[in-house]
């Protein structure tokens, strides 16, 4: 993201959320709290699937994959916003904010991809799990993840370094640096900018929940032909992707494809929150709390810390 700027703007002002210092305050203990559930949930799963030789699964090296990307999310924004709650300037150098900028795009996007990636594996391993060990094989899945990430840089990064931006104003009506927010900073027309985020939004975020659809749409006629036992277990495994898809593309979407006029309003602002902070906190819980493997896999370690739980553990319910 070059920029042609007269003023030679060097650091840029993040307006958050308000000025009154009682909520900010409230709002830190809020987002620290957030953040380390997530640093501890996203970190755990990524540890229980490499402890854990029966987790050594490609559904379970995607979602290790997730983990990764929630924790690259969270990091990007949330130190930086915990130290504007407590400070009276909340400033960003140029460098920060367009690395800021550069890693939400990339991982937006290929957490996007991933999610439809992760919708095909349960699909196979649904609707046709003959040949579910040379569709998946792990060869496969490198390939895959390498794949995310090289479209993802190809539709998110490559064309913002080529649409150059004369950036006018240093006020950022935004808690980050996120680019619907950053382009309002151009003293320039941007009804192109405007067009190429939709374009790159419409192949990155509809496409690939498209995919998502149908996949289950294909699982969930494969299912209701199962006998009631197996039936239960598969809707369980597939329930907890349902749950993430829903809240990340839904708040997703109602952003990049609001009306231009949101772009300028608060509501970006609190949108944001749900995909950015949220999401990255619930997605370890859901999944582990579905997961009857990843639960296991749970006791065991707590087991191993402490072996008189043993029948605790044994006596609780499953």
């Amino acid at each position: 993201m070059d920029t042609k700027n007269q003023t030679v703007i060097t650091e840029f002002v993040l307006l958050g959320f308000t000025m009154d210092p009682r909520i900010n305050v409230g709002l830190f203990v809020l987002f620290l709290v957030t953040y380390m559930v997530t640093i501890v949930g996203n970190g755990l799963i990524i540890c229980m699937i490499i402890i854990n030789p029966q987790l050594h699964k490609p559904m379970y090296f995607f979602l290790c994959m997730l983990s990764l990307l929630d924790l690259g999310y969270s990091s990007a924004v949330l130190p930086k916003l915990l130290t504007d709650l407590l400070s009276s300037e909340k400033t960003i150098s140029l460098s920060a904010c367009v690395i800021q900028v550069y890693v939400i795009l990339l991982v937006e996007g290929s957490e996007c991809l991933l999610l439809a990636v992760m919708a095909y594996d349960r699909y196979v391993a649904i609707c046709q799990p003959l040949h579910y060990p040379i569709l998946m094989r792990w060869g496969n899945c490198y390939k895959l993840v390498g794949l995310i990430f090289m479209i993802t840089f190809m539709l998110t990064i490559f064309p913002s370094i080529f649409t150059p931006l004369t950036i006018c104003y240093n006020q950022i009506n935004h808690f980050m640096c996120e680019m619907l927010a950053f382009i309002k900073l151009s003293c320039e027309n941007i009804t192109y900018n405007e067009l190429l985020i939709f374009s790159i939004s419409f192949l990155s975020l509809l496409l690939p929940l498209v995919l998502i659809l149908l996949s289950y749409a294909a699982i969930i006629s494969s299912v209701l032909k199962i006998r009631s036992a197996g039936r239960s277990k598969a809707f369980s495994t597939c329930t907890s992707h349902l749950g993430v898809v829903a809240l990340y593309f839904g708040t997703v979407m109602l952003m990049y494809f609001g009306p231009s006029s949101m772009y300028s309003t608060d509501q970006e602002k609190y949108s944001s929150i749900f995909y950015v902070i949220v999401s990255p906190m619930l997605n370890p819980l859901i999944y582990s709390l579905n997961n009857r493997e990843v639960k296991d896999t749970v006791k065991k370690v707590i087991t191993k810390l402490n072996p008189h739980s043993t029948e605790t553990l044994r006596s609780a319910p499953q």
